[in-house]
């Protein structure tokens, strides 16, 4: 198995209050629905105030590198992270658990 993990870092000045943004976080959200290479998906804003942190996170599992390039490749998917390239930046790691 294979974890994706994405963090968000809104670009400043954007708020997750703007409608574009809460566009962009249904779209991550369907993806679950949408994407049968996702074994375990899960999003959502982070919690805490601390200066090092980033805002949204995405916490996914696929069972290996063929099922994560077609997730990465999904049209759903580009959509989605098309969206969130307007307002946001984010780092990625994937790592075999």
């Amino acid at each position: 198995m294979i974890r994706h993990l994405v963090l968000f870092k809104l670009n400043e000045g954007v708020s997750r209050d703007e409608e574009r943004v809460r566009a962009g976080v249904r779209a991550f959200e369907a993806l679950e629905d949408e994407i049968p290479e996702l074994e375990f998906w899960e999003c959502g804003w982070n919690i805490t105030d601390r200066p090092i942190a980033y805002d949204f996170a995405i916490n996914s599992a696929v069972a290996d590198a063929d099922a994560l390039k077609r997730y990465l490749e999904h049209p759903a998917h580009q959509a989605a992270a098309g969206q969130w390239r307007e307002f946001a930046t984010w780092v990625i790691a994937d790592y075999e658990f």
